[in-house]
């Protein structure tokens, strides 16, 4: 049973990529910021199903096979004098399969007549020439038989069987959806318009309220479809579910009036032009500008046109008109280089204008209108045809954020559209003389021309403008309200594999989120990255420090987190056990490298997932090829040594590891070693026992949240003090070591012995406040952060302490040095003389201070960063 304040479910589907669709993408961020759970679900380009995060949107790619397509084709071919002509050689495949087999046969029986004697050898022969023959035969029938089914030009009449692609999109994408179970599909282009209908039908049957809305990007009717089949099921799928869906969206008033005219609809279809978003314009998040990516100087005249390149977008009257536009250059903004476009830079070339055309490749659709802004004139040279007719493109909006007054073609909706607001001029859509003219005047009169991109034009076309009235229908058709957003993503929030979980800004919910307690990664003139180990949430302490006490430096936290790790907080979380996979490793490449100009990598791990190996030595030829400095940060068994460590001290952790854990801590340590001698990094640890085994490191002390930890309750007030220990592993602790005594001393009435194993990490910090006495490690002869956050909340703490941390801190370690051997001494003492004891609380309080506020860390890493 589903809860009924569960979040109303979005399914955005599109027969795409997703990528580069720029409307897709602004509806489910839209969706999202509104509170909706959105998933937004394309076509995978692989055969297996990929999934990725944007924000909070779970992005699906689905794999599409052809088997419905197979199914036809082979219908269309003749049953009868196939199978006498082809033996049930269906297709290629089978072909292939029996070609194999035969191969087989041929090696097993001309093995066969060489092992035997004369008169089977003979027979052998005889039975190879034979089914030499008949291989042949079925060989040269089933080439005749495909050259004589060639695949029909024209349609049919039957969609399904004119257009078997749609089924097979809706075999693949009807069981993602409807295992989903949305409360609202937005079905985007009539590929889809099959597979909403269906689903959200077959849902219904199920007693699940699902209703669904038909985007009609284009007019199916006005496209010059490539080929006879398809211009034809098109349309007609079209007009076979428009009318069952339970509203029709499109893009602009005159494509409105055309689909309820053509299908009879009820209602006329709601408007939602395809705007940039205008909140992000401005923000200077585009790193380069169409002038810079083309190469021309501010002093020369630059169009633009941004988008995609077919016969019906009129560029060759634009490059035509070029000759006789000297001085001018134009950038074409394009995906990937088509023949078409070939064809047309060679036209360029004859006509001697090639060198002024650049071509500049496409940027986030978020960053389109400050990368055009500044060129001096978009054009939209369209062609008359009924498609682009009827609707205001994209490209218009995103010229006019931009600021860029327009050229365009005497296409109807774009012609009207710009002579009633002012901004351009118009030309004849297939006189490249006209476009010449139109050119010159725009160029000549652009400061006015630009005057008239006024407030009010950009307002309403913008995305927040455009799909308010879309957020509303989706209410009206699911009858939910959305509770509010559980972390409103930006309008730039960018696609990452599922394994990536990017931190959320807000926490509506209560869930993990709200903005980090440090500067994120903007432009300071450093930008650090910190991880990927995070060891307890030390990354995000060492951020908070260095962005409190240095303006100059911006930081990304980075977690590679197993599902039982502690959410420490960080920027970015990253799934450990898939740092193997391709896409996540990429990934890891494209967020670091042209962000990061330094890189503080923890516990020697690799940065770019096991891209290049499993420690960062295999990273750092990259890092130094992209100019990020590096340094690295060692936590402790990471390169403590575990044989010189059982030397050194008596009650070592390391006597106590299970089996088979000290061989790979030992080969670890060993490997860290030889990385941190032989990489000539600096090298810092974060706690003073590791100089030990980093002599050359330097101490950059932990930190914690110091006033956060603080508390004015009293210690050893109590009869019987509570006296707390917290293992994270028992082991690493020394915990089976010292029970005895502690049980002891509790049955005997003179302690209250806490022992907190599994606790929250959110209880933890009541508990340590609510005790008189913390005991931390016996094991390892030095403190980390959980003896520090006690010392802040003014605990006195007892441990094993070496007489290396105790010079390293100057004497001045308030810690009480125990050992299992005269654990109960030291305890009876501290009961007994308890003022003696409050007053190593006070003390602890004023060592975390000076020590682990941050404030010495951040000094002693400022060399580093400078």
């Amino acid at each position: 049973m589903e809860s009924p304040t569960r979040r109303p479910r979005l399914a955005v589907i599109v027969a795409n990529g997703i990528t580069g669709d720029s409307r897709v993408q602004k509806t489910a961020i839209a969706a999202a910021r509104d509170g909706w759970d959105v998933t937004l679900i394309g076509r995978s380009d692989t055969k297996r199903v990929q999934r990725s995060k944007m924000g909070p949107i779970d992005v699906v790619r689905v794999p599409v096979q052809a088997e419905y397509l197979r199914s036809v084709n082979a219908r269309r071919t003749h049953p009868l004098r196939g199978s006498l002509t082809q033996f049930h050689l269906q297709d290629k495949a089978a072909l292939n399969r029996y070609q194999a087999s035969y191969r087989a046969w041929v090696r097993q029986k001309s093995a066969e007549s060489n092992w035997s004697g004369a008169p089977r050898r003979a027979s052998l022969k005889a039975l190879l020439r034979a089914g030499r023959a008949v291989h042949k035969l079925r060989v040269r029938a089933f080439k005749w038989e495909q050259r004589r089914t060639p695949e029909p030009l024209q349609a049919v009449g039957d969609w399904q069987r004119d257009w078997p692609q749609v089924v097979d999109l809706d075999l693949a994408f009807g069981p993602v959806i409807e295992d989903l179970k949305p409360d609202v599909i937005h079905a985007n282009d009539s590929t889809m318009i099959v597979t909403a209908a269906r689903s959200a039908a077959r849902l219904r049957a199920t007693g699940h309220r699902c209703a669904w809305l038909y985007d009609a990007h284009e007019y199916v009717k006005g496209v010059e479809w490539p080929n006879p089949r398809q211009a034809y099921a098109l349309p007609a799928m079209e007009a076979e579910f428009i009318g069952r869906a339970d509203a029709v969206v499109t893009v602009s008033a005159q494509l409105a009036g055309m689909l309820k005219d053509d299908h009879k609809l009820a209602e006329l279809p709601l408007v939602v032009g395809n705007s940039p978003v205008r909140e992000v314009i401005g923000s200077g998040r585009s790193r380069l500008s169409v002038r810079e990516s083309a190469g021309v100087g501010r002093e020369v005249p630059l169009l633009v046109y941004s988008g995609w390149i077919g016969p019906e977008r009129g560029v060759d009257v634009v490059i035509q008109g070029l000759a006789e536009l000297p001085g001018i250059h134009l950038a074409l903004v394009v995906g990937r280089t088509t023949p078409l476009l070939e064809g047309m830079l060679a036209e360029a070339e004859t006509l001697g204008v090639r060198d002024r055309i650049h071509l500049v490749p496409y940027v986030p659709q978020h960053e389109v209108a400050d990368f055009l802004s500044s060129a001096d004139l978009g054009l939209t040279p369209f062609r008359k045809v009924p498609n682009c007719e009827v609707s205001l493109p994209t490209k218009v909006s995103e010229y006019l954020q931009a600021g860029l007054p327009l050229v365009t073609s005497d296409v109807k909706v774009i012609k009207a559209y710009v002579e009633q607001q002012g901004l351009g001029e118009v030309f004849t859509w297939d006189d490249p003389a006209t476009f010449v003219g139109a050119v010159n005047r725009a160029l000549a009169g652009r400061e006015k021309l630009a005057g008239q991109i006024t407030e009010a034009v950009r307002e309403e076309l913008s995305w927040e403008y455009q799909s308010a009235g879309l957020l509303k229908l989706y209410r009206e058709l699911s009858k939910r309200t959305p509770p509010g957003p559980r972390s409103e993503p930006s309008w730039t929030v960018q696609e990452t594999p599922a394994a990536v979980r990017v931190r959320p800004a807000a926490d509506a919910d209560g869930e993990m989120g709200g903005d980090p307690d440090w500067r994120k990664l903007g432009s300071t003139r450093v930008k650090l990255g910190m991880g990927p180990a995070n060891y307890a949430g030390q990354g995000a302490a060492y951020a908070q420090a260095i962005t409190r006490l240095d303006r100059d430096v911006s930081v990304e936290v980075v977690m590679n987190k197993r599902p039982e790790s502690i959410d420490y907080p960080a920027d970015v979380y990253v799934d450990a056990t898939r740092l193997r996979e391709l896409d996540v490793e990429f990934q890891q490449v494209r967020r670091i490298v042209g962000r990061y100009t330094h890189v503080l990598v923890d516990a020697f791990m690799p940065v770019f997932g096991h891209l290049n190996g499993d420690s960062i030595l295999g990273d750092l030829p990259a890092l130094k090829q992209a100019k990020i400095k590096v340094a690295l940060l060692s936590h402790g068994s990471d390169i403590r040594h575990p044989a010189r460590h059982m030397e050194r001290h008596e009650f070592s952790l390391f006597h106590d590891a299970p089996e088979g854990v000290l061989e790979k801590l030992l080969d670890k340590a060993e490997r860290n070693r030889r990385i941190a001698d032989e990489a000539g990094l600096p090298v810092y640890v974060t706690t003073p026992d590791l100089l030990d085994d980093l002599p050359a490191a330097t101490w950059a002390p932990l930190v914690v949240d110091v006033a956060g930890w603080a508390t004015d309750r009293p210690v050893m007030e109590r009869k019987r003090p509570i006296v707390m220990h917290a293992p994270s592993k028992r082991w690493t602790k020394g915990t089976d070591r010292i029970m005895p005594v502690l049980t002891g001393l509790h049955d005997k009435g003179l302690i209250d012995f806490r022992l907190a194993e599994g606790i929250p990490w959110a209880e933890m910090q009541e508990l340590v406040k609510e005790c008189d006495l913390v005991l931390d490690q016996f094991t390892t002869g030095s403190y980390g952060t959980f003896a520090v956050e006690s010392m802040a909340a003014g605990k006195p703490v007892v441990g094993y302490i070496s007489d290396e941390v105790k010079a390293a801190t100057g004497g001045t370690l308030p810690i009480v040095s125990a050992t299992p051997h005269d654990l109960r001494e030291v305890l009876e003492s501290l009961v007994e003389d308890r003022e003696k004891t409050a007053e190593i609380g006070r003390e602890s309080v004023k060592f975390a201070h000076a020590y682990h506020d941050g404030s010495w860390t951040a000094q002693v890493l400022s060399g580093f960063l400078k």
